[in-house]
């Protein structure tokens, strides 16, 4: 009976590997290269233990705690260095990985109805997910080793065999652990926008919830998969017990996901689905309003998402001038914006990561019309009344509404939480211009998008690294010291960051053109180019 349940699960595992042959490379390369980069940065810009505690210093306020985590800094070694900056970061990645790799084989195949010719074969109920979980546990299983012997071979002291193999395993067991949360999500929606919908949220949660529970209350990080990442304490204390959870919760996930498979019917979910209207609305028998019905879940997730990034920092705001006051050398390492407080300054950089990560929702709903194409429900729409351009124009609506929706939730969640830590808080007014002074960058993201779309469709992901990009170098920019070149490659680079610089105009002109002249490009590409057929 086993047998015949889990028949064909070796040829599906082939089939996977075959079908991500490209994807998990890049994946694996791209987590490796920045991971091993970030330690050789360290070696040349903090190479004597003075300028390391320095560092350490900066990093045992509170926001630098929501951001990164809490670790024993008394030896801030290299290693720990890396292991504070950079785990919680990279394994947060990792998650995403994991949910859209996982989504892709599971709910996706189903809702495209891959799933269904598979089962028309001689293979069993739970093949097809447990193919997708044993070829996503051998890749983690691959990212640890890979991760734990790269880190050993650079050859810095501090970074000795077992914390290396502890950083990858961590990295692994992450993502495992977030396909099992896909893997039960896939059964749990009827839709691949719901499984990562729903995914992506829990990654969220997870990580806000470890942000409050650092700075605030222990208690609750032990609630978050990613506060249990902390508690491993790489290359100092090496603790492996974390692994041993993480693992643990994703074999129940796993068991879980098997078990609801069996309870349900293909092409199902098991959370109750509203009934539709007898009658389409008037807005729904439009370009428009379907693609905003498509959508709905995704931007209401999203919004929720980023008006709790907001909160979440702005509510350790109240604790940051009194860390710094009277610390000479943080002062001298300010020196650059002087007259403006710590707050002030942590605010606008914070706002800058929120556009960044704004900009992913606004691309998803672009990139929407492509992935409709694929699945071959544009001819319907197109057979009608309705041209290509109304069609992309439509979607291109609702990619520069979602783009200002996040931008104003995170910047009302950041004000709204900061009313009640600080003294005397910054005007509203000022809060929303210093997140919505981001727009044009925004927009001309959205435009690259629509580009590729309009003229080689194949190639839309690549904005995903252009994103990558964009934030890395102007996240990480100051910590590598690298040029303001690198950071002008990207259309944030050149956005003042209020309210510690001037407001300046002509770059908001400037990229504003920009990306009308790219979108205008991509419709004619559009227009012209032959359909997914």
């Amino acid at each position: 009976m086993i047998d015949m349940i889990f028949k064909g699960t070796g040829l599906l595992s082939l089939l996977i590997l075959r079908r991500d042959r490209y994807r998990i490379p890049l994946w694996l390369i791209g987590i490796g290269f920045f991971t091993f980069v970030v330690p050789i940065a360290f070696t040349s810009l903090y190479n004597t233990q003075e300028q390391r505690d320095v560092m350490a210093q900066t990093m045992e306020n509170p926001a630098m705690i929501a951001m990164v985590g809490t670790h024993d800094l008394s030896n801030y070694t290299l290693g720990v260095m890396t292991a504070h900056q950079m785990l919680l970061m990279t394994a947060v990645v990792v998650g995403l990985m994991s949910i859209l790799l996982v989504t892709r084989h599971t709910r996706e195949d189903e809702e495209n109805g891959r799933v269904e010719l598979i089962r028309s074969l001689p293979v069993g109920r739970l093949s097809n997910l447990n193919a997708t979980l044993f070829v996503y546990t051998g890749v983690y299983i691959a990212l640890a080793l890979l991760i734990g012997f790269g880190l050993f071979a650079l050859n810095i002291e501090s970074m000795n065999l077992e914390g290396s193999l502890l950083f990858g395993a961590v990295l692994g067991a992450t993502g495992l652990f977030f396909a099992g949360v896909t893997a039960f999500f896939a059964q749990a929606c009827e839709s691949s926008r719901g499984t990562i919908g729903f995914s992506i949220a829990i990654l969220l949660i997870a990580y806000i919830v470890r942000g409050i529970g650092d700075v605030s209350n222990e208690t609750l990080s032990w609630i978050s998969p990613l506060g249990w990442i902390s508690k491993a304490e790489v290359y100092g204390s090496n603790n492996w017990w974390p692994i041993v959870l993480m693992v643990g919760a994703s074999l129940i996930l796993f068991i879980i996901a098997n078990y609801l498979n069996t309870r349900r019917d293909l092409e199902s979910g098991l959370l109750p689905a509203k009934p539709g209207r007898k009658h389409a609305s008037g807005l729904l028998q439009s370009p428009f309003g379907l693609g905003l019905r498509l959508q709905r879940t995704g931007i209401i997730s999203w919004a929720v998402g980023m008006f709790l990034i907001g909160v979440s920092y702005g509510s350790v705001l109240g604790d940051l001038d009194s860390f710094f006051e009277g610390n000479d050398l943080m002062q001298q390492m300010l020196a650059s914006a002087q007259g403006y407080t710590i707050t002030e300054q942590f605010m606008s950089m914070i706002m800058m990561i929120s556009a960044i990560i704004s900009a992913i929702p606004a691309v998803m709903s672009m990139n929407k019309l492509y992935g409709e194409e694929k699945k071959g429900r544009i001819e319907h729409l197109l057979v009608r009344a309705v041209s290509r351009i109304k069609l992309m124009g439509s979607f291109l609506v609702i990619s520069v509404l979602n783009g200002f929706v996040m931008l104003s939730f995170a910047a009302i969640g950041m004000w709204a939480a900061s009313v009640s830590v600080l003294d005397e808080p910054l005007a509203f007014s000022t809060v929303y211009g210093m997140g919505l002074v981001y727009y044009p960058a925004l927009l001309v993201i959205i435009s690259i998008a629509i580009l590729l779309i309009g003229f080689q469709p194949k190639f839309t992901g690549f904005i995903w690294l252009y994103v990558l990009y964009t934030f890395i170098v102007l996240y990480m920019g100051g910590l590598f010291q690298l040029s303001e070149v690198y950071g002008n490659l990207s259309p944030f680079g050149h956005i003042p960051k209020l309210p510690i610089e001037e407001m300046s105009w002509t770059p908001i002109i400037i990229l504003t053109a920009i990306a009308t002249v790219i979108t205008v490009i991509g419709f004619i590409g559009y227009k012209r180019r032959d359909l997914k057929g």
